[in-house]
């Protein structure tokens, strides 16, 4: 049976919409809390992050998860009572601490007196991590960079590859499946206390390259059957240009997202986000090359240039 991707094109832009909506308004309260539109990460704050787990070899050492109540006691009593917590783990037998720069001897110290509290820690599972708030900035600043060089290539490539709106509604569908990802991560940061770090900005960077490939594959499709059947209107052209890719676009996305499942699943802590914030978007970048890009294109076909509502041109 044949899929009409532009019948219901409202859907699809409408369910965008609301996303989107939803991503700005979590990126707007977390820029009013912790004065960015994302958590950061100490990657780009700067600090010291520690990460303690109980170890569950001795006696009633994991008899009850963690009490962050009790974190906090010992915290305050060091001057660091606005450092971050965080349990972690599905027993609630680790935690996070990401607080302000702290020496060899400070870290000792705060090791100790937790785990005088909480009870002992495995050695093995400890995971100690300290970044000056310049290289925070220095990482910050190069990642936005890297982004923005990203998107100037693949406009200057989709540019010279396609007509002009071609270009312009794959780019559209790049800033969509960019805003969704972030939005979904800054509901995530003010729901869960989730914190974007440097992979995060990789995670970005993968999604805008796997999604314009999804595009240009469908925007390769449509310009062949333009000049096979000029005759038929863009709708029907795009329509069928989706539905000669879809089961390859589902195919490519499916063996990546089984790939990023395992990952995410047992990459362990410092992958977790990584894995997710690109299943996310790679997710995104596949409806939106199915649904978005190619259904704007046919919009602005139909109702801007009249002489292609039959396809008279590529």
């Amino acid at each position: 049976m044949k899929f009409s991707v532009n019948r219901q094109r409202s859907l699809w832009w409408a369910l965008s919409v609301v996303v989107i909506i939803s991503g700005l308004a979590g990126m707007l309260i977390s820029w009013q809390q912790f004065g960015a539109p994302l958590r950061p990460g100490l990657d780009f704050i700067g600090g010291t992050r520690l990460q303690f787990e109980l170890d569950c070899t001795q006696a009633n050492s994991c008899a009850r998860p963690l009490d962050v109540a009790a974190v906090r006691d010992v915290l305050a009593q060091r001057d660091l009572a606005n450092s971050s917590i965080q349990i972690i783990g599905s027993e609630q037998h680790a935690i996070s601490i990401r607080t302000v720069p702290l020496d060899v001897e400070q870290r000792s110290q705060l090791q100790s007196a937790l785990s005088e509290k909480l009870g002992a820690f495995d050695p093995t599972k400890t995971q100690i991590d300290t970044v000056g708030p310049t290289i925070g900035r220095q990482l910050l600043n190069s990642g936005l960079l890297a982004l923005l060089v990203s998107f100037a290539g693949i406009i200057g490539y989709l540019s010279l590859r396609f007509q002009f709106d071609y270009a312009f509604f794959a780019i559209v569908a790049l800033l969509h499946d960019v805003l969704i990802t972030v939005g979904i991560f800054a509901i995530l940061g003010l729901v869960q206390g989730t914190e974007v770090d440097s992979l995060f900005i990789v995670a970005l960077l993968t999604i805008v390259g796997f999604s314009v490939n999804d595009t240009v594959v469908i925007y390769d499709r449509i310009r062949e059957n333009l000049k096979l059947h000029p005759d038929r209107s863009i709708n029907e052209i795009v329509d069928n240009a989706v539905n000669q890719t879809l089961a390859r676009s589902l195919n490519t996305t499916l063996s990546v997202l089984l790939t990023l499942l395992a990952l995410f699943l047992f990459g362990g802590e410092t992958l977790k986000n990584f894995a997710l914030a690109l299943i996310v978007g790679f997710t995104v970048g596949a409806y939106s090359g199915i649904f978005i890009s190619s259904t704007l294109l046919a919009w602005w076909r139909t109702w801007h240039q009249p002489g292609h509502r039959a396809g008279l041109s590529a």
